[in-house]
């Protein structure tokens, strides 16, 4: 089966590039200079993976990465001319899949573009488009992935090794993204126990969970401490 590609540049000459390469590779590729039309393309084509420019004259590349990523699950690779690492990090944020700074190695693009197709296509095998109404066995929370299946978790495509109650906690709360969980609540779910006053194991596991995550009580990235109430992940 052909794979649809998406790719949006406003610098032709590298749009074109990309084009020849990923055709030549056997895939069918949707070129777009400007975010604007690159949206309409994503709303009426099924597609398996986008390359998105950052800097586009109309809508910025991160925009059109969070646009995408309200209804689609397929892989985001973000095409950047700068370098510093904050920039690399907000697009990974932002829902992308990995990144390429530019200039690059067209056969690097191909080997990045294949290696994204091949876990999407284990994740999803027969390319269905994920709903809501599905069972979500996999969360992607801007980055971080949960399988309940496995009870693996990565980040940023880097495996997280967490206990079994620790991958409970992020399940959890991950399926409740949104809602703030009450202490008691995620305690008596992960632990099968009743709740009693000043508990803090929650509190100490979650603890542990936020330093295997890289985030931090003052500029959490997911878990978000409601004080008095409990946690949660926000959208």
């Amino acid at each position: 089966m052909q794979r649809h590609i998406l790719v949006v540049d406003d610098e032709k000459e590298v749009a074109d590039l990309l084009e020849l390469y990923l055709s030549n590779e056997g895939y069918a590729v949707h070129k777009f200079y400007n975010g604007t039309e690159a949206l309409e393309c994503v709303k009426h084509q099924e597609l398996e993976l986008a390359l998105l420019d950052i800097m586009l004259p109309d809508v910025d590349g991160f925009k059109l990465c969070r646009e995408i990523r309200k209804e689609h699950f397929f892989p985001i690779i973000m095409l950047t001319a700068k370098v510093e690492d904050v920039d690399k990090i907000n697009g990974l944020m932002q829902g992308a899949d990995d990144y390429i700074t530019k200039p690059f190695n067209p056969l690097e693009v191909v080997a990045r573009v294949k290696t994204q197709l091949r876990r999407y296509c284990n994740y999803n095998p027969l390319g269905e488009k994920m709903s809501a109404s599905r069972p979500q066995e996999e969360l992607d929370i801007r980055g971080l992935i949960i399988n309940k299946n496995t009870h693996e978790c990565s980040l940023y495509g880097k495996k997280i090794e967490l206990t079994p109650r620790e991958f409970s906690i992020l399940w959890y709360l991950g399926k409740r993204q949104g809602e703030v969980v009450p202490s008691e609540e995620l305690f008596e779910a992960v632990w099968k126990e009743k709740y009693l006053d000043n508990n803090n194991t929650v509190m100490a596991h979650v603890g542990r969970l936020r330093e295997k995550l890289q985030d931090s009580y003052q500029n959490h990235k997911f878990i978000k401490t409601v004080w008095g109430v409990g946690y949660t992940i926000e959208k």
